[in-house]
């Protein structure tokens, strides 16, 4: 630490910065004591040149204010060398309409030094910065850039934040995807540079790294299920790392809310992490009773939380041995004597201290004044599992031997207190009258979900963006429900109208049915008895010899093993009459389906039929009309003779929820066919080219796990686009009329 400067060299340094404003008078002196400890006497020279020009570009005192405080304490991290670096990119920016971001800019900028330590890092965030200044106010407001642009504040303003959970180039990543879906909608441009945005947060997800939730909340639930017996809706809510307390898990009504994303620490593994929060949850659950919480204070609340959260970690040990290891791994381990009373309260890390001691009392904790209470507590135990009741009383008495003046201080001691394994513990408390602040968007009303009325939540799929050759994450919300029914009579009739087909098909059919029957011999269970083998073994039997058991027989045929998803467009060009027809193409295609789906069930195969129509990505609708566990029965043809077309034809997502619901089917073939009459389009979707490219690569990943896809086409058209997303597996229908025949005939070629 240099001496302080004398008042000569002040008012020296003064001159030098001539600054008017008042605000940077009261705090001048401790900021040059701050710089001329830690810089150069070049780099003060430096510092305050620069800040001379803050102070001299009109933009007010905020700039030079932040300035004169944050950069002595950037340059330790990044080097005196970083300044000029950083004035580059100030004075592009006040130079442009965006000279408000400057103060967003500074005042992030030692966070963000502490993320990217070096130059090089440095000048990479600012080029970034520059070319998001550049990209959105061009895009938005024409070449000429007399506004500014909409993101740049708030994405310094977002900057530690996101640099405390991705990479450069992630965060180059998760810009460039703002950047090109955005440009053209300042509002919700904003709300994707704030991480306001469900779209934004999944962006961030992706490029992140860490354990996702989403990734493993099946492992989890049977990870619950069956160490546990218990089993729950897992919910991610998202993390705040700019926050000096993140959220805690916690359980209500609508599920086990987690973390959306755990990194490895301690040597545990975010997976482990995962089971380390539900084992806890879980604990809880089965041990934990809740009580009245309106006699105590938030003192002894946190107290009796602290020995019942011991309690029941203790339980899970003895049951589960193996969790010690990761217990232990991810409990702060706090020194007693960190925290000062008399600057702090000092009760939560008192807390921490007993409860590390409490289910894992090392050597340095038996010190005299904890004696009693882990005495206490491990005798309490050792008569079964105790009781929160217990607990309870334990904790009050402890609070009244152990309590301090300094308690009541407004500076809380956090270091080494948050054990972010457990839960908030809001399950233990009951209350006699409603609170004011229970009224929270967090509180179920109503009915827990078992009770509320039965509603499909809504699917998300990925879209692809082949400009950026990525994936948009979670950008389709599809709504599946089963088919409004109508008269299964009308179904009945157009059967009818086609009898004469109906026959021709039905020839067709028997030759396709399996036929190769082969006897199985030598069966010791079987459909009818071997006669041969039967008098072989009775003359053995009577002979005294051992006799053959194996004396019944069954047959096999070689059979069909084919599943089939018939997927409908069920846009509002069906309403449309066909070509030389009467009849609209929805009546067409009711027709053609009814065929299929009896031809089908002539044969014995699985299948199902859905369809699907689009009223932009937020509104992706998936109706089931058949089942591939349900019969052609009236059910399955009311649901048919309802079909109606609407809205329009977003086939990506449609492609793979059918593909997924077919994959689950154990057939040796999968088949998967579309019946469309036009090209994929949504009123969301300005590029014709965009919902082509998706449905394309929807097929290629279908045919990666093994999925046939073929198209029925009813556009004379369609050649050139239906050629680009099915390649060779396609056939376009030119005179649709004839629908009802070709389209069960097409399927036996395709099965055959």
């Amino acid at each position: 630490m240099s001496a302080p400067a004398s008042p000569e060299q002040l008012q020296a340094w003064r001159s030098q910065l001539d600054s008017g404003f008042p605000q940077v008078a009261d705090v001048f002196a401790d900021c040059m004591a701050q710089a001329s400890s830690l810089l150069s006497p070049e780099g003060i020279d430096n510092y305050l040149a620069q800040a001379r020009f803050l102070g001299k570009m009109g933009r007010g005192p905020e700039p030079l204010l932040i300035f004169l405080q944050e950069w002595p304490q950037v340059a330790q991290t990044l080097g005196e060398d970083a300044l000029d670096v950083l004035m580059t990119c100030i004075k592009r920016l006040n130079k442009s309409p965006n000279s408000k971001a400057i103060a967003p800019l500074l005042q992030a900028l030692a966070a963000v030094s502490r993320r990217l330590p070096t130059l090089a890092q440095l000048q990479q965030y600012l080029d970034l910065s520059l070319q998001l200044m550049t990209r959105t106010s061009a895009s938005i407001h024409g070449i000429h850039p007399s506004y500014p642009s909409p993101s740049l504040a708030v994405f310094f303003e977002k900057s530690p934040q996101l640099l405390a959970q991705l990479s450069l180039h992630g965060l180059s990543q998760w810009v460039d995807y703002g950047i090109r879906n955005y440009s053209h909608h300042p509002e919700q441009q904003r709300e994707y540079f704030s991480l306001a945005s469900a779209d934004s947060r999944a962006v961030l997800q992706r490029e992140r790294h860490g354990t996702l939730l989403v990734d493993h909340a099946r492992a989890l639930d049977l990870y619950l299920r069956a160490l546990w017996q218990d089993s729950d809706v897992l919910v991610p809510y998202p993390t705040g790392p700019d926050q000096p307390l993140a959220a805690m898990p916690y359980f209500d009504a609508y599920g086990m809310r987690l973390p959306d994303v755990y990194d490895a620490r301690a040597g545990i593994q975010g997976i482990d992490r995962y089971r380390a929060a539900l084992a806890h949850m879980a604990a809880h659950r089965r041990w934990s009773t809740a009580i009245f919480a309106d006699n105590f204070s938030p003192a002894q609340r946190l107290a009796i939380e602290t020995f019942e959260d011991a309690r029941v970690d203790t339980l899970a040990m003895r049951e589960f041995p193996g969790l010690r290891r990761i217990l232990l791994a991810l409990h702060p381990d706090p020194l007693e004597g960190a925290c000062n009373p008399a600057t702090h309260s000092c009760l939560r890390h008192r807390l921490a201290v007993l409860s590390r001691a409490l289910f894992a009392p090392p050597v340095r904790f038996q010190q005299e004044h904890l004696h009693p209470w882990l005495a206490r507590f491990q005798a309490a135990l050792s008569q079964g599992t105790a009781s929160t009741s217990e607990m309870a009383s334990l904790a009050l008495s402890y609070l009244g031997k152990t309590r301090l003046q300094s308690d009541q201080l407004p500076d809380t001691w956090f270091d080494d207190t948050v054990v972010d394994y457990r839960n908030d513990n809001r399950h233990l408390w009951r209350f006699h009258e409603r609170a004011d602040d229970e009224d929270s968007p967090d509180t179920p009303h109503g009915p827990p979900p078992e009770q509320a009325p039965q509603a499909l939540p809504p699917r998300h799929y990925p879209e692809w963006d082949d400009s950026s050759q990525t994936y948009r994450p979670d950008w389709v919300s599809l709504y599946e429900s089963l088919h409004p029914s109508g008269q299964a009579s009308e179904v009945d009739a157009l059967l009818a109208k086609h009898s004469a087909l109906c026959k021709r098909l039905k020839r067709l059919l028997d030759a396709l049915k399996p036929q190769d029957k082969t006897r199985l011999r030598f069966q010791e269970e079987g459909s009818e008895l071997d006669l041969d083998v039967a008098l072989r073994s009775l003359i053995d039997f009577k002979s005294g010899s051992q006799p053959d058991v194996r004396i019944n027989m069954s047959h096999t045929s070689h059979g069909r093993s084919i599943a089939v998803s018939l997927l409908l467009d069920l846009s509002a060009s069906l309403n449309e009459k066909a070509p030389g027809s009467q009849q609209t193409v929805l009546q067409l295609s009711q027709e053609a389906v009814a065929l299929l789906a009896w031809a089908v069930e002539q044969l014995g195969d699985p299948l199902a039929v859905g369809g699907f129509h689009s009223n932009t990505r937020h509104e992706v609708r998936y109706l089931h009309i058949k089942g591939f566990s349900e019969r052609w029965d009236d059910t399955v043809k009311a649901r048919l003779a309802a079909m109606q077309a609407a809205y329009s034809t977003r086939m990506g997502a449609a492609l793979r929820h059918a593909g997924e619901r077919l994959s689950r089917q154990t057939a040796d073939k999968k088949l998967l066919l579309v019946l469309t009459d036009g090209q994929p389009a949504d009123i969301d979707v300005a590029d014709p080219q965009h919902l082509i490219k998706d449905a394309k690569v929807a097929v290629r990943e279908l045919a990666q796990q093994g999925i046939f896809t073929y198209c029925i086409n009813l556009d004379a058209q369609a050649d050139g686009y239906v050629r680009d997303i099915f390649g060779a597996r396609y056939a376009v229908i030119d005179r649709i009329e004839r629908l009802p025949e070709q389209l069960p005939k097409l399927f036996m070629a395709l099965t055959r």
